[in-house]
């Protein structure tokens, strides 16, 4: 193992009972205090995660409220215990701001989870004398923020850093660790001096290494501590345990290999205007916006990246807003930011309909980015799906948002019924999916058709007697058959022979006027045929009841077709291609 060095030292700050202290901050407690029932700072709280207790405060714990626990069985244990529901996502929101702070006075920080994030020492301490220095200074302004009781570990590598400040019994004492420099109080700052990680992690548990089924196994090996684990040899180790065992066994020994990897500041790529006075016409409103429009996406690029999805928000002079997430099929330039605005004054593809008053306010985020590279063009021009892309673009931005649309599988029956048109670049609708994903009785089974036809086009079966095919109420044909016909084929035109003016000339009087002839479609011998398949549609109300038989049939052509019979009628809804 190479020797540890000041650039592999790290500071890790704990926030103890993150969970409760970020609860304790929502819209759901300050909705307990407005209705009366207020949560004292010293008052035991629980945060319930799947009905066991997910964390506990102090107060919860001196009453035996374990982690784990069932939440009958915390309660029983502490009649008095105030439970709260656990919100990853505001976990995550809440400790931003304590990030925020920390990046303030020290630079790269790694959020490891919510409550818990690391630092690389060398800069910190330096800049303020030392490393005791810097961690009291953090304390400081934590302290400020109004988090008390955090505690922070310095030490080699980010386990043994977070081993110091989450477990400062095992350093409480001086004489236990020579070396180790502990501060007792309400906040805590334990130090494990350079090249002390592997003697202070030593005693420690293996239970620590957060792999039930590993310290399971090590247990039951007599392999308690993990200076036992770490005194294995590391090849062996990684032949009995593979991978996971390896990694474990570097972190007992004190790995340091494993550097800080600080995350990267979000930039505010947020643009809006504030119109004075307010304007009224669309014209105007797009007008104004196209600075900031061109602005957005400079910024954008200026990171390399590109946005496939934007966030328009427009306020009214009313204080009405409007919201909404446009999406784009490859990605967004300043045209198509303006484009999207105007579509959303007109109230396109929103329910809520136009602003009805004059607009104050209008505001851009990114809703997605990706990387510039992903969309570059190729190496001999664009392909021919992003010429698509940019024509029905350019398409769109002439005639408006809905007036490009591409279907989508829906739900239903009938081949017709399951498209479903959404504007060009918008996601898949959500009820869409939903319809999708329910139970249709009747419903056609995989492979479908190809080419579905909307409305559906007449069609002619004749029996080997020449007569039409017919299907009574019992799902009975009366007769197989044998010859089919679809409209839009190759037709016979057949004059009308034997009617009185056959063959005279036109006077362009309305009597001797000549009637259109008839196309009757080219019948073809049917080589094979399936059905029927009953579709019945609201049986139980009598005025809008239907019902359908489906027929699978080929001609000698070659040609599939998906007919429908609907009283004395015939129809092909689909061809297979």
């Amino acid at each position: 193992m190479p020797a540890p060095s000041s650039s592999a030292r790290a500071i890790v700050l704990w926030v103890p009972d993150w969970p409760v202290v970020a609860a304790l901050q929502t819209a759901h407690a300050a909705a307990l205090a407005r209705a009366g029932d207020d949560i004292d700072d010293g008052a035991p709280v629980a945060v319930i995660d799947r009905g066991r207790v997910y964390a506990c405060s102090a107060s919860a714990r001196t009453s035996a409220v374990r982690r784990g626990l069932r939440v009958r069985e915390a309660q029983a244990r502490c009649p008095e215990l105030r439970t709260i529901a656990y919100d990853p996502v505001l976990d995550a929101r809440a400790f931003e701001p304590v990030l925020a702070l920390v990046e303030a006075l020290m630079p790269g920080v790694q959020p490891i989870r919510p409550g818990l994030c690391a630092i690389r020492a060398r800069g910190p301490a330096r800049f303020y004398g030392g490393e005791r220095e810097a961690v009291q200074r953090l304390l400081g302004e934590l302290a400020a923020f109004g988090l008390r009781g955090c505690r922070i570990g310095i030490a080699d590598g980010i386990f043994a850093a977070e081993q110091a400040a989450r477990h400062p019994e095992s350093i409480s004492g001086a004489e236990s660790i020579s070396g180790t420099e502990s501060i007792s109080g309400a906040e805590s700052i334990h130090i494990v001096p350079m090249g002390e990680a592997a003697r202070f992690l030593a005693p420690l548990p293996v239970g620590i290494l957060g792999d039930p089924g590993l310290t399971t196994l090590l247990v039951r090996l007599g392999l308690r501590s993990l200076g036992d684990f770490a005194a294995l040899d590391a090849a062996q180790v990684r032949q009995r345990f593979g991978e996971v065992g390896a990694h474990a066994h570097a972190l007992a020994g004190g790995d340091t290999t494993s550097g800080i990897t600080p995350r990267a500041p979000q930039r505010d790529l947020d643009v809006g205007i504030d119109l004075e006075p307010p304007l009224e016409r669309i014209d105007q409103v797009t007008f104004a916006f196209r600075t900031a429009a061109e602005r957005f996406i400079a910024q954008v690029s200026a990171m390399h990246e590109v946005c496939t999805a934007v966030r328009v928000s427009i306020r009214s002079e009313s204080g009405q807003v409007s919201e909404r997430e446009w999406q784009h099929p490859r990605w967004f330039t300043a045209s198509d930011v303006l484009d999207r605005v105007r579509w959303q004054l007109q109230g396109s593809g929103s329910a809520a309909g136009a602003l009805s008053s004059a607009i104050c306010r209008v505001a851009v985020s990114p809703g997605s980015r990706d990387a510039a590279s992903n969309h570059e063009e190729g190496l001999w021009g664009s392909a021919p799906d992003e010429r698509i892309h940019h024509g029905l673009s350019r398409v769109q931005g002439l005639l408006g948002h809905d007036a490009v649309v591409t279907p989508v599988l829906g739900g239903g029956r009938m081949l017709a019924e399951r498209a479903v048109l959404v504007a060009w670049g918008d996601r898949e609708p959500a009820d869409a999916a939903a319809s999708r994903r329910r139970p249709w009785p009747g419903q056609l089974p995989p492979p479908l058709p190809a080419r579905v036809f909307s409305p559906p086009r007449p069609a002619v079966v004749r029996s080997p007697a020449g007569e039409s095919v017919t299907v009574d109420e019992r799902g009975r044909v009366s007769a197989p058959l044998a010859q089919v016909g679809v409209d839009g084929q190759a037709a016979d035109v057949r004059p009308n022979a034997g009617r009185p003016n056959a063959g005279r000339p036109n006077t362009g009087q309305a009597a001797d006027a000549e009637p259109p002839a008839l196309l009757v479609p080219q019948l073809r011998a049917v080589t094979a045929w399936a059905g029927p398949w009953s579709v019945d549609e609201r049986w139980w109300d009598r005025a809008s009841a239907r019902r359908l038989h489906r027929f699978q049939v080929v001609d000698d052509t070659g040609e599939a077709w998906l007919l429908l019979q609907e009283g004395d009628r015939w129809l092909a809804e689909a061809r297979y291609d």
